[in-house]
């Protein structure tokens, strides 16, 4: 499974889970109609817990980064979290901060 939404008041939260690379990302591209269920202006936070990420690339990165641009221009706030040690090491070693520092919670990947 590529996802599995939660919505508690007016915070929605999304668990992100699998192989977000070459070979995982068409799965992965599951998870974007959950983008429907998302109404402007109702939730003004957007959870996305990345600690089920087992593995991530380039293109996996640029699929969430996508994503996570559909989900700001709802009008929602997207926030990163718990992202892996691998994860924040990839996003470091493509030179990717700047991309992500908008919806990283945590200064340490910055």
């Amino acid at each position: 499974m590529a996802y599995n939404a939660n919505i508690t008041g007016s915070t929605t939260g999304i668990d992100l889970s699998g192989h977000w690379n070459l070979s995982g990302v068409v799965k992965q591209m599951e998870s974007l109609p959950v983008l429907l269920h998302l109404e402007s202006g109702r939730e003004k936070l957007y959870r996305i817990d990345c600690s089920g990420i087992s593995s991530i690339d380039m293109s996996g990165l640029q699929l969430l980064y996508v994503w996570m641009q559909c989900v700001s221009m709802r009008g929602v706030k997207p926030a990163l979290i718990n992202l892996p040690a691998g994860m924040q090491q990839t996003i470091k070693t493509l030179g990717l901060e700047n991309c992500f520092s908008d919806f990283y919670t945590d200064l340490s990947i910055r």
